[in-house]
């Protein structure tokens, strides 16, 4: 989710704005508080994470207790950032989101493009017959075209009389959409806009070149796999697959037959994507049930029943960009990111089953504690935090500021770091 506010210190004036993004993933909700000024990097002033209770696979099951998970980690980074949140745009995930590609016209009769165009163009776009018990979560312009020029990226400003553009749609439940827009107001906060996930992790991990040469961005999350594909500088497809590092840990648990606690630890610490990279007479301690003794295992046959998930996962991924028809225009590769993306071998088994160049995506764009902010698993909390500082009409106030100065803030960040690593 994300929040923006002007930031004004007691007894001090301040020309910087505030961002919030928080993330309800399927394991943990994470909120992190950015300070910027308009043309610069972020800078993260405060944090705060929890675990989630009450999701499952991008989509709540349990509002009581994902409201408890979206208070705690909201006034954790309230407090050490020193501001009263308020109002937020959420991330939101699950395989109900659809994504649409649509087209809207708006009549500008030789004059000027002005930004209210633009909108107006947004919404033609949006007018698209979808069935009742869905609604559109997510617009963004692909590129424009006036009076049959096209490419253009930027047209405000250009004359002509009829403005086109292409625009990428993402819809979602209405169902899924109200139950976490409840969970959010419950909190106190307003919701100011709903994010994919997919595009959210895009916009923190992507460069401008890998979005003009073609990139798809595959988001291991806990409960999902999200993906975003991007051609000519444009998103061009999204989809939320229900599969992503809980179904490992299951696979752990059931194969070992040690407690899903103890098989996320092992995953964590042991966990292999590639078997190939562990050691034949490496082995490990695992827990047994109940007050059986613990077991020996060797590591590389726990990373073979690793990687069988993972290439299914990909497999999965790789069916979603044929789909999509774009998968020979990716010359960019694949970029992955999230939490689950973190495990030993991934990397090379993408490249495996994807046959194409793939890197680890660690959120750009921002500054201040990047040792805890700037990992995969934050991607998408990042991009809630771009998506906020650009969106127009932002930095809405969200409440007062608690704190004296950056540096405050800053000397709790340690002491977080301190408790917690």
């Amino acid at each position: 989710m994300l929040l923006t506010e002007t930031f004004r210190p007691m007894n001090r004036k301040s020309d910087k704005n505030l961002v919030v993004g928080l993330d309800i993933g399927t394991s943990k909700v994470m909120a992190i508080v950015g300070e910027y000024v308009p043309g610069e990097p972020i800078e993260v002033i405060g944090f705060g994470s929890h675990a989630s209770r009450g999701m499952k696979k991008g989509v709540v099951v349990e509002i009581e207790s994902n409201v408890t998970s979206i208070q705690r980690a909201v006034e954790e980074a309230g407090q050490m950032a020193g501001c009263d949140i308020r109002s937020v745009c959420a991330s939101i995930s699950g395989s109900h989101l659809e994504t649409h590609n649509s087209r809207g016209t708006a009549a500008i009769r030789d004059r000027e493009v002005a930004a209210g165009d633009l909108d107006q163009v947004l919404e033609s776009a949006s007018a698209v017959a979808i069935p009742a018990d869905r609604k559109v979560l997510y617009k963004e312009p692909q590129e424009y075209r006036i009076d049959g020029q096209d490419g253009i990226r930027h047209p405000v400003g250009m004359s002509g009389v009829r403005l086109e553009a292409g625009v990428h749609l993402v819809t979602g439940a209405a169902s899924a959409v109200q139950n976490i827009t409840k969970c959010i107001q419950r909190c106190g906060l307003a919701v100011d806009d709903l994010v994919p996930s997919a595009v959210a992790s895009a916009k923190a991990v992507l460069t401008d070149d890998e979005r003009e040469l073609g990139v798809c961005v595959i988001d291991l999350g806990a409960g999902t796999t999200d993906i975003a594909i991007y051609t000519h500088g444009s998103i061009r497809h999204t989809k939320s697959l229900p599969v992503g590092g809980d179904q490992v840990t299951s696979d752990i648990s059931q194969y070992v037959q040690t407690p899903t606690a103890s098989a996320e630890e092992i995953k964590v610490k042991y966990g292999c994507a590639l078997a190939q990279l562990a050691r034949g007479e490496e082995t490990i301690q695992v827990p047994s049930v109940g007050e059986r003794p613990p077991r020996r295992l060797q590591r590389q046959a726990l990373a073979q029943s690793i990687q069988a998930r993972y290439e299914e996962i990909f497999e999965m991924a790789q069916d979603e960009m044929r789909r999509s028809g774009f998968e020979n225009m990716l010359a960019a590769g694949v970029v992955l990111t999230g939490g689950a993306a973190r495990i030993e071998g991934a990397q090379y088994l993408a490249e495996e089953v994807f046959h194409k160049i793939v890197r680890m995506g660690s959120p750009l764009y921002v500054t201040g504690a990047t040792e805890v902010i700037a990992t995969p698993a934050n991607a998408a909390g990042v991009g809630l935090l771009l998506h906020g500082s650009r969106a127009p009409g932002g930095n809405r106030v969200i409440g007062g500021a608690m704190g004296d100065s950056v540096a405050g803030a800053i000397g709790k960040m340690k002491g977080w770091l301190h408790r917690n690593f």
